[in-house]
């Protein structure tokens, strides 16, 4: 694996701007890190660029649920078998290179000031960064997806990846038979 490539992100849920990312790392890259920010409770932390980002609500997902999604979106694309996915802790920067290499160029779509600050801080640790400046107008927000899950389970499956939708239907499920177990 000469070339590198990483993406990292929460993925809460993962939806179809994150696969064209992908794809788009893997033009021009050999193998693809996928690293998924939040892996746990204890990695989250106030950002002054993200006002949202470190709460509980925009966390829904634990990592293992959010790697079995990220599995199968990239399964269904043909995607996985060029792609490793890996926790990565942004609160930590002495870890990144044991989950990605210090050669793996960085990609970032950078929507506001969060992603910029990110790729900002991943370049001062010595990562090659390409920043890809996003359409505000055309972004496929997570926090969107997190809103119709809330509100009504029955308009989110159009934001999501095709064979996410199964998988994303049963985390949800699980949940609320929890819940109600819980209540009773």
């Amino acid at each position: 694996m000469r070339r590198l490539a990483c993406v990292t992100g929460r993925f809460q849920p993962v939806h179809g701007q994150h696969l064209e990312l992908f794809e788009l790392a893997l033009r021009e890259a050999e193998h693809l890190i996928v690293a998924v920010t939040n892996p746990d409770t204890r990695a989250r932390h106030e950002e002054t660029t993200s006002a949202h980002r470190h709460l509980a609500e925009a966390n829904p997902f634990t990592y293992f649920e959010r790697l079995r999604l990220l599995q199968a979106a990239l399964q269904e694309r043909g995607l996985s078998r060029h792609v490793s996915i890996v926790p990565f802790d942004l609160t930590r920067p002495e870890t990144w290179y044991e989950y990605v290499p210090g050669r793996a160029r960085q990609l970032v779509r950078a929507y506001s000031a969060w992603e910029r600050e990110k790729a900002s801080r991943l370049s001062d640790a010595g990562y090659e960064v390409t920043v890809l400046d996003g359409d505000p107008a055309t972004r496929l927000s997570a926090s969107d997806i997190r809103a119709r899950l809330d509100a009504d389970r029955s308009v989110w499956a159009d934001l999501v990846p095709r064979a996410v939708v199964p998988v994303l239907a049963e985390l949800l499920a699980d949940r609320d038979r929890t819940e109600t177990e819980e209540a009773t």
